[in-house]
């Protein structure tokens, strides 16, 4: 194996000297080949600059500073610049005219010769995404997760010679934000695009080191890529680092690699009907091999003269193509699930065979817009756009007489349903700055009665809505923003469902005209809303509605969830839909059949939905999902039991599916199976096949103490053998009592438990949250904590969970009224004969410095009644599930939550750590070892690993176990979230 990659090893070397032969840029194809006319657009008209860099800058800084969001129309040419172009959010550069407009980078430009080494992609960028303007030397706030509705479009990027460390685009952006009809020349250059966001569709690179390098998404998400083409990149088509790529029709050839993955970094790649010629080394390079986290799927993949498919670097293993030429009509890496209630194994699946021949490329699905020739401009038909006149009658009008109907910016709005004809195309270009809006408590959507649409599209209709948004008011209960009840060949594209987050207004201390609510209710916003669903659904496709649903975003809190898709069995495809902030449900299905949804990204807030169900699956079969992902806030403070319910499915695939927090908060499971009763543990997954098939019931002799909990955690266990644990948001510590066998409840301070311990003198350790109290001074100043400096690598630490203490109290089990102390804070090393250190048992560090931050030397730490045991000062220990013990001379195993693994570490006679290996490919919350040497891991449910890391069994359990303890060698307890068990362990 070892010659076979050295062998591919040289021939990557060779193939970099002349692969820039076969590269040849070609200009794209025009998607708007006249100017749209646009009274609240910005044409660029640079004059005969030689260089517009200037012009160009400062017209996209009034439009943002003048507007807030709009377009910036740029029209047929050439233009030169020579420095890098800042587009702030919400802005959008779209090229008109018979040929795509090209925006060059002069040769030799000042500041693109040289990598960057403080910039995060180490380059230097032709347009670089922002979250706000940036001024002359000023700050530059990169796009995050806050940065939407930004794009480039329908022009053409040409990287000049003389540039080796220039990107053309960087695009860190989030939802309805994207990439499109753009073919990059990189030539010499690095790259066409770091960091990814969104989605693209119908780009081409050609050149460069890289065609895309990127690190994840914003703000985590998976990202979406269609209709896509790489050619002649000297590395490596795509570099990434847990980018979730979802791609469907991409085509890639004349490079070293098609797509790797960095080392020690996990990613979810899915490809669908995808191309690969003349790859000379491995296509696809894998990384963090046998963990739950690395997940790849293929399906209907052609190769011509890419003799490696797969390569996997820890056990320098390849994947081979089986002849020149070969069909891979499924590959599955990761951990996989044959049907509810199987066992989970992490394993490959093949089915690949050779072909004579590579049939013809792949033909888009998407439908093509009608060419302009045929656009009518809404605004030349009466329609005023103005937010306050009411444009229903001149709308439909519009649809009556015309197919193809643009739709400048503007809000118009209605009071009655818009019935599209069967043919009715509607175009507009940015879903925010162009909306159609009701009325509040508009007569047709009020009171008690059935769905009444907004926007009604016929059955079996080949229509198109595109680039506009739909705002169903506040107070319209009646309301459903679109019904779509078209066929196969229609498309509902770049449609924001306005309410909520992500409403953006005009400008500066301006409103939108809708907002100006006719009976205002002050003081709703920072509290539940009553009229939070009260409404109907925000997309609502039935009656064997179908056809494409692309780059939407649903996520108004007044209907009662984001897409309802119902009674059909018309194929229907889903690309990057994001549906979020739903009180009760964010997505259902039922009765429905022949889907595919890609890059469906759900996500609970904490004021509206901490209660509410992601995802209904009911009677349907035969469907897809690719790159699902499941996400709960930072701020939600309750956990919830399933990401997915599904009641009398058949044939539904789960491919790629991330379910995550950052918060210990998390959604306990991924899946359950409601009339079987059958729950999915495992978080993170390649493949799942819910067949139909009635699973078999296992039990495993675990017997329930005690249940009717919220969240139990903290598990520990004095040497009298009586275990004890919390409930961090009820603020209740709990003792079971080896000498009753029963349970009481030790103690309701009020402060939240947030993990425990036990000293060698049986002292209860509690580490907890403290808020500073208003107005206790301490020193003359008003108290206050700031996080530590080992809170910069995780994400919890941001966005509210900043500003409290993490201390340590200890108390007297017998007593704890009477003995409540807060412990002592000193130096590590001032401690002497240190018994035993507890650290966190678990850490979420998604900026990856896990291996760093467990065996940082802290500086302080708090001592035990013992004065022996010490808690190490880490900020870590605000969202640990439980404390580990680390015995001087002997190991410790703890979990690397973010990269579901557990660790192995020394550690020294002060109780520091030290020399971290990576043990199993499993960890979750809690790891705790036995007297004979075994570790038992938390994971969904409990495994058994020996000294050596191989799995000896697996302990089924009633509900996914959050801490556990062992006492008297033989006896397990562990908690769930809502019980304690206990079981015998052999």
């Amino acid at each position: 194996m070892q010659q076979s990659m050295k062998v591919l090893c040289m021939l990557v070397l060779l193939s970099a000297s002349y692969i820039s032969a076969y590269c040849q840029f070609t200009p794209g194809r025009s998607i708007y080949t006249q100017k749209p006319e646009d009274p609240e657009a910005i044409y660029f008209m640079p004059g005969k600059a030689a260089d517009v860099s200037d012009q160009l800058q400062t017209a996209i800084n009034q439009l943002k500073k003048d507007r807030n969001f709009g377009i910036l129309f740029i029209p047929e040419g050439t233009y030169v610049i020579s420095k890098t172009i800042y587009i702030p959010a919400s802005i959008r550069l779209i090229g008109y005219g018979k040929n795509r407009p090209m925006i060059m980078l002069q040769k030799n430009a000042p500041g693109f010769q040289a990598e960057q080494p403080q910039d995060k992609g180490k380059a230097a960028y032709m347009f670089w995404f922002t979250s706000s303007v940036v001024e002359a030397d000023g700050k530059i706030n990169d796009a995050g997760a806050g940065t939407f509705y930004s794009a480039f479009s329908n022009i053409d990027i040409k990287i000049g010679a003389g540039n080796p460390a220039a990107v053309a685009l960087r695009t860190h952006f989030a939802q309805h934000s994207y990439v499109s009809h753009c073919n990059i020349d990189i030539g010499s250059g690095k790259a066409g695009l770091f960091d990814i966001g969104n989605m693209m569709e119908d780009v081409k690179f050609f050149g460069g080191d890289y065609g895309i390098y990127t690190t994840k998404a914003s703000p985590g998400w998976q990202f979406m890529m269609m209709d896509t083409y790489f050619e002649g990149q000297r590395k490596t088509a795509i570099k990434s680092q847990q980018a979730g790529f979802t791609i469907v029709r991409m085509q890639v050839k004349n490079t070293p690699a098609a797509i790797q993955v960095d080392s020690n970094y996990w990613d979810k790649l899915f490809l669908e009907d995808c191309r690969f010629e003349n790859i000379s080394g491995p296509a696809i390079r894998v990384s963090n091999e046998g963990n739950a986290n690395m997940q790849l799927n293929i399906r209907n993949l052609y190769c011509r003269n890419v003799p490696a498919l797969v390569h996997y670097p820890q056990a320098d293993s390849l994947t081979k193509g089986p002849a020149a030429s070969y069909h891979v009509k499924s590959f599955v890496y990761g951990l996989q699930m044959e049907d509810l209630g199987t066992e989970e194994k992490y394993t490959s699946t093949t089915d690949i065979s050779p072909v004579s021949m590579l049939p013809a490329g792949f033909t888009s699905d998407v439908p093509a817009l009608p060419p302009m020739t045929e656009w009518v401009n809404l605004k030349t038909l009466g329609a005023m756009g103005d937010g306050i006149t009411d444009d229903t009658k001149a709308i439909q009008q519009a649809i009556d007489a015309h197919a193809v109907i643009y739709v400048p910016q503007g809000s118009y709005r209605i009071s009655q349903t818009i019935k599209l004809k069967p043919n009715t195309v509607l175009i507009g270009l940015h879903p925010l700055a162009t909306n159609f809006a009701l009325k509040e408590s508009a007569p047709a959507f009020s009171g008690f009665g059935a769905p009444a649409a907004m926007v009604e599209a016929p059955e079996g209709g080949t229509n198109i809505i595109t680039g506009i948004g739909l705002y169903t008011g506040e107070s319209n209960y009646r309301a459903v923003a679109c019904k779509w009840m078209a066929g196969e060949k229609s498309m509902v594209d770049d449609v924001k469902f306005i309410g909520g987050h992500g409403t953006m207004r005009p400008g500066p201390q301006v409103h939108w005209k809708w907002e100006e609510r006719e009976q205002p209710q002050p003081g709703r916003r920072n509290v539940f809303d009553p009229l939070w669903d009260t409404q109907y659904w925000s997309l609502w496709v039935t009656n064997n509605g179908g056809g494409i649903f692309k780059n939407i975003w649903t996520a108004s809190t007044f209907a009662t969830n984001g897409c309802y898709v119902n009674n059909t069995s018309t194929r229907g495809r889903i690309y990057a839909m994001s549906v979020e902030h739903h009180v009760r449900n964010e997505v259902r299905f039922k009765n429905v059949a022949n889907w595919h949804v890609y890059a469906l990204q759900l996500e609970e807030e904490s004021l509206e939905s901490s209660e509410c169900q992601p995802l209904e699956i009911d009677g349907c079969k035969d469907m897809r999902f690719a790159n699902l992902y499941m996400f709960r806030v930072i701020r939600v403070k309750v956990p919830y039991p399933y990401s997915i319910r599904t009641w009398h499915c058949s044939n539904i695939e789960l491919l790629n599916v991330h379910n995550y927090s950052q918060i210990k908060y998390t959604t306990d499971n991924p899946l359950y199976d409601i009339n079987t009763d059958t729950e999915v543990r495992p978080t993170e997954f390649a493949r799942l096949l819910i067949s139909g098939n009635k699973p078999a019931k296992r039990t495993d002799g675990i017997q329930q103490l005690a249940k009717g909990f919220e969240f139990a955690i903290g598990l520990c266990a004095d040497s009298k053998g009586n275990v004890y644990f919390a409930e961090q948001r009820m603020k209740r510590v709990y003792k079971w009592s080896a000498a009753t066998n029963a349970l009481e409840l030790l103690a309701d301070f009020p402060w939240q438990p947030l993990s425990l311990a036990c000293d060698a003198n049986d002292n209860l350790l509690v580490v907890f949250r403290y808020d500073p109290q208003p107005g206790n001074l301490v020193n003359g100043q008003q108290e206050r904590f700031q996080n530590p400096p080992d809170a910069g690598g995780t994400s919890f630490s941001g966005w509210g969970n900043s500003g409290f203490g993490t201390l340590v109290y200890a108390v007297d089990p017998s007593q704890p009224e009477q003995t409540i102390r807060l412990l002592d804070k000193t130096p590590m090393t001032s401690v002497n004969h240190v018994y035993k250190a507890l650290y966190p048992s678990n850490r979420w560090r998604d900026y990856h410095d896990f291996n760093t931050v467990s065996i940082a030397r802290n500086d302080t730490c708090w001592v035990a009644p013992d004065g022996r045991t010490i808690v190490p000062v880490c900020y870590d220990l605000a969202r640990a599930c439980a404390l580990v013990a680390a015995f001087p001379g002997k190991p410790l195993y703890a979990a690397d939550e973010y990269d579901k693994r557990t660790v192995r570490c020394q550690v020294d006679t002060q109780g520091y750590l030290s020399d971290l290996k990576y043990f199993v490919e499993k960890g979750e919350f809690n790891s705790i070892p036995d007297p004979q040497g075994n570790l038992w891991v938390a994971d969904g449910n409990i495994y058994k690993f020996d000294a050596s890391g191989k799995q000896l069994s697996r302990l089924e359990t009633p509900e996914r176990p959050s801490s556990m303890v062992i006492t008297n060698g033989n006896t397990l307890y562990f908690t769930g979230r809502t019980a304690l068990y206990r079981t015998t362990i052999k």
